[in-house]
């Protein structure tokens, strides 16, 4: 069979990758109550590392996987990482502790740290500048879809068992790499220097220690040196890291990448959303499950009409906004909305359980996710250099993860271990109202984001 697909067909194979690394999104949380019925002898804490573990270790391969993928044929690294990731939820549906469960999981987020940047790269490579932005929007609100029918999905599949919520990933695997290994263009690559792995190796560290400290101060269960310490590891990491991009003929992540004033505005507004979602996305299921008792599946139809709103937001919304008023201006919307959402949750959620008040509150999160996360990927990818289209998109990427894992932990911190419903509710008010704040503060650089800049990157992104 012929390997010349259309740009319309590579963007529909990658989408099937993707699809495999959002599914797991929502339904892993969905999932957490059972695992820890399971495994009864796991913290809060413990459990958030299944979702902290697989994020950290996303994040810091993110760019390296760019960067190695940009010195190999795309359409070869990007089946190498479904083939990783269809392997790793494979031995996560194995898992006999909460320990290996969490080390499969970064076993699929390796895989899902290759096949993403290599998926945009892909796109970026196969289609014409002027429907860039527009394909890199499709895929992100292909990958919200699937991560929309994570509740449902999750809910269903956990009447069979959790561990069900990882084989599925395994014939959508095997799907995609049969149907990628037969169309995908070849795409070669170029020679770039290879990725710096103790650079990686810092990044995950540091992210690693503060999202450790972070939980361990909630915890309450380590002595105070002991938390400065895994504080202080945090810091020397990062601060090494930031040092070697600076200094380094070869940096992990390229400096120079900055300057494309789009892509920083971006990048610097996707990490307190990211932080904000990741914290809204884990409370949510815990406030259903400890506070409404509710089951698994009476959680997921709760959700997601959330999710749902995503991928419709983006599609029927994002793309007519941006031509009229530019991605700026969506970008606030979107950050603006999704604070709504919250805040609702803050000022009115309260110990009696009621489904219409769940599916509507959550909708205007879902509105607010649709308009900024794909606005943002296409407001910093289509602006890149073709050379930096993979790494562009891994650091990105790789923002967002960082800042789900600290919302994650973040989250965890705040509301301990509350003994009443009372104490409960009012620590879960806390963390709202938290992220309302941090999501304020996302607004900062789309607010400093020159007009020039703006019309450069809407008339990219709303073709």
């Amino acid at each position: 069979m012929s390997r010349t697909a259309s740009p319309n067909e590579v963007l529909a194979i990658v989408c099937a990758g993707i699809v495999l690394a959002n599914l797991d999104l929502f339904i892993v949380n969905i999932a957490l109550p059972s695992i820890a019925t399971e495994f009864g002898d796991a913290s809060l804490g413990n459990l958030s590392w299944i979702l902290n573990g697989y994020a950290i270790a996303y994040a810091a391969l993110l760019v390296f996987c760019g960067r190695l993928a940009e010195r190999y044929p795309r359409n070869l690294s990007f089946l190498a990482g479904v083939a990783v990731f269809t392997a790793g939820s494979a031995a996560c549906a194995l898992a006999g502790s909460v320990e290996s469960l969490v080390a499969f999981r970064l076993v699929q987020a390796a895989g899902a740290a290759l096949l993403t940047p290599t998926s945009v790269g892909l796109i970026l490579a196969t289609f014409p500048p002027e429907g860039r932005g527009g394909a890199v929007r499709l895929w992100a609100a292909i990958g919200g879809f699937a991560a929309a029918l994570g509740p449902i999905v999750g809910g269903l599949l956990l009447a069979l068992g959790w561990r069900w919520i990882f084989l599925i990933n395994v014939p959508i695997g095997l799907l995609a790499l049969l149907v990628g290994w037969l169309r995908l263009p070849r795409v070669p690559g170029h020679d770039a220097p290879m990725p710096n792995f103790p650079a990686a190796l810092m990044i995950t560290v540091g992210i690693a220690a503060l999202a450790l400290g972070i939980v361990k101060v909630g915890d309450g269960d380590w002595s105070d040196a002991a938390v400065a310490l895994t504080f202080a590891t945090a810091l020397l990491a990062l601060t090494l890291f930031v040092v070697h991009c600076v200094r380094s003929d070869n940096p992990f992540v390229d400096p120079a990448l900055f300057r494309i004033r789009p892509f920083s505005r971006a990048t610097l507004t996707m990490m307190p959303f990211s932080t904000a979602f990741g914290a809204f996305l884990l409370s949510l299921v815990l406030w259903q499950e400890s506070v409404w008792h509710w089951p698994a599946m009476r959680i997921g139809w709760a959700i997601a009409p959330g999710p749902f709103m995503v991928p419709l937001t983006s599609l029927l919304l994002a793309g007519p906004m941006i031509a009229r008023f530019g991605a700026r201006v969506v970008a606030l919307c979107g950050l603006v909305v999704f604070a709504a959402g919250v805040a609702v949750w803050a000022a009115f959620a309260g110990a009696d359980a009621s489904l219409g008040f769940a599916i509507l509150c959550v909708i205007p999160s879902g509105i607010g996710v649709g308009l900024t996360v794909p606005t943002l990927m296409g407001m910093g990818t289509s602006a890149l250099p073709p050379s930096s289209f993979a790494t562009g998109s891994g650091v990105i990427n790789m923002v967002r993860q960082i800042g789900f894992a600290v919302g994650v932990a973040l989250f965890v911190a705040i509301i301990g271990a509350p003994a009443s419903v009372e104490e409960r509710m009012a620590v879960y008010r806390l963390a709202w109202w938290t992220m309302v704040g941090i999501t304020a503060l996302g607004m900062i650089p789309m607010v400093w984001l020159r007009d020039a800049g703006v019309r450069g990157t809407s008339a990219a992104g709303s073709r």
